[in-house]
């Protein structure tokens, strides 16, 4: 089993400042000591760290962490990918190292709704080809539009959806998202994360039967071949333990043959990161 999404930090308010005063949850260290006592309380094998940060310097970090623990098979990064030629050497100083398996940016936080499409940063999606890197889509739903025609211009690359493009759960509102999720998952070249849902649900009073139809929606659109599993993991702390999203997912995926449900909680990430 692989969990294809969580992040590790020395936390520091300076550094993370997207963690507010609100998340005091999250508001301490998580590191791969930490990691690997869950992950091996589930029986999970393996998991990929994702960048929480939009540093070289925590891409690095991570990297060398992942040299250190072999629970962490792959890291996804961050690189500037707008800075032009510089994106190359980036990417060549960081691609040597094999555990780099993607990069990705905080669509969701640019105050360009339409930032996917500027082409300073398409043209350093671009620099990604011939490195094997993936590129992983955050976004929330409403920039999901935008994301299928960014999809279209890059269709030799492979990309991860983040968090099912974090639906509006909280407020049960399913289309168009659902709609849009279907058109993007016909591009064969886009995998997505069955991840980060529990917080876009209400934190206190979510339950599986809520999510249940965002999650239907999910696998119906890209099947277990192109979905993963994955936890947010510590984000998640902020609405839920590991152990009722695990449980959750398993209990989603339970009417599926055990080879599709094998796909889902492990050989879709293994295959999308080639790990």
């Amino acid at each position: 089993m692989i969990d294809a999404h969580h992040h590790l930090w020395k936390y520091s308010a300076e550094e993370y400042g997207w963690i507010t005063p609100q998340m005091r949850t999250i508001r301490r260290d998580f590191l791969p000591e930490h990691l690997e006592e869950v992950m091996h309380f589930f029986g999970i094998e393996g998991t990929v760290a994702v960048q929480a940060r939009q540093t070289l310097e925590e891409t690095s970090w991570l990297l060398g962490l992942a040299d250190k623990h072999a629970l962490i098979r792959g890291v996804v990064g961050w690189v500037p990918l707008t800075e032009g030629a510089g994106v190359k050497r980036h990417l060549e100083r960081f691609s040597a190292n094999r555990k780099l398996r993607g990069v990705r940016h905080v669509i969701q936080d640019e105050n360009d709704p339409r930032y996917i499409l500027r082409e300073d940063f398409n043209e350093g999606v671009r620099a990604l080809r011939g490195t094997g890197l993936r590129y992983d889509i955050l976004v929330f739903e409403r920039h999901l539009p935008a994301a299928i025609q960014f999809v279209d211009r890059h269709p030799n690359q492979i990309f991860v959806l983040d968090h099912v493009a974090k639906p509006r759960i909280k407020d049960k509102v399913i289309s168009p998202w659902d709609r849009n999720m279907r058109e993007l998952a016909k591009r064969q070249n886009v995998y997505c994360k069955l991840s980060g849902m529990v917080t876009e649900a209400d934190p206190q009073r979510w339950t599986a039967d809520q999510l249940q139809p965002y999650i239907d929606v999910a696998l119906a659109a890209f099947g277990p071949r192109r979905l993963m599993y994955g936890s947010d993991w510590p984000v998640m702390l902020l609405a839920s333990e590991y152990a009722k999203w695990f449980g959750t997912v398993q209990n989603a995926i339970a009417k599926l043959s055990k080879a599709e449900q094998e796909r889902i909680m492990g050989g879709t990430a293994a295959e999308a990161y080639g790990i």
